[in-house]
């Protein structure tokens, strides 16, 4: 046992943490011994823990859980970069959300976490020509999470939702690398266009809660949304925009805004 240990701690020290974490877990609570092992200890790796999740939370009478969970496999086995992007996450949760103290929380609890690696899977089936059932899966996740992502989308890797309720990402929006959002944002359309018709994210852009970005527009990097704004034209990089509609009112306050998740107006450098 203490060799296979020492093996995953070099291997994959992340999935090493995440177990050593569900240990100390289980111990302070024995209660919950057979959620978390059933989530973590009974699995070798975290691409396995995660395809359990996934189908363990969006199976229904309609769908498995078996046959959701042999998707979800497939998925995370021909994609390598699945689990990249869910560990780059998994990081980005624990760095930015001060209620996370561990990576253990996000995997079992936090939602903003499960349904951005339930729709890696349906953006997986999307590209694969599969369309009726990643749309299957995204109706699931909306029921379940409160969030609906389409599988259309194209999301970066080191995403960080806070709170996550309410949270809309329509066919053709895009969203760069290292992005954080807060509850009830919404990447929109602004009618009844059927073509590229949803905003483009930059890298390392913050939007705050109840923000909505809205149409085929450009937000640029290191931007900051402020919360409930109404933004309809494109965004310059390292800016900050506010209001309804949504107006330039100084710079982002930073480097890299959706790591530092400075929210105030008055932010300094």
């Amino acid at each position: 046992m203490a060799d296979t240990r020492a093996k995953i701690r070099e291997l994959d020290p992340l999935w090493h943490q995440i177990t050593a974490e569900a240990e100390a877990a289980v111990a302070a609570e024995p209660m919950l011994g057979g959620f978390v092992h059933a989530c973590i200890l009974h699995h070798k790796t975290l691409e396995c823990a995660l395809t359990y999740r996934i189908a363990a939370k969006l199976s229904s009478n309609e769908m498995s859980q078996v046959i959701l969970r042999d998707i979800a496999d497939s998925a995370f086995a021909e994609d390598p970069s699945l689990g990249e992007s869910a560990r780059a996450d998994l990081v980005a949760v624990l760095e930015r959300d001060p209620a996370c103290h561990r990576l253990l929380q996000p995997i079992l609890y936090f939602k903003g976490f499960q349904a951005m690696q339930a729709y890696r899977v349906a953006h997986w089936l999307w590209q694969q020509g599969r369309r009726d059932l990643a749309y299957f899966l995204q109706m699931r996740s909306s029921e379940i999470y409160g969030i609906d992502i389409h599988p259309g989308a194209r999301i970066g890797k080191g995403i960080m939702i806070d709170h996550a309720h309410s949270i809309v990402i329509g066919e053709t929006a895009v969203v760069g690398d290292n992005v954080s959002m807060l509850h009830s944002v919404t990447l929109g359309g602004t009618g009844k266009e059927d073509q590229d018709r949803h905003p483009k994210i930059g890298d390392e852009v913050l939007i705050g809660a109840g923000a909505k970005v809205l149409g085929n527009i450009k937000v640029g990097c290191c931007s900051r949304i402020a919360a409930g704004s109404v933004v309809l034209q494109d965004v310059p990089p390292a800016t900050t925009v506010a209001g309804v509609p949504a107006k330039v009112v100084g710079a982002a306050g930073c480097d890299h805004p959706s790591t530092r998740m400075d929210q105030t107006l008055d932010c300094e450098g």
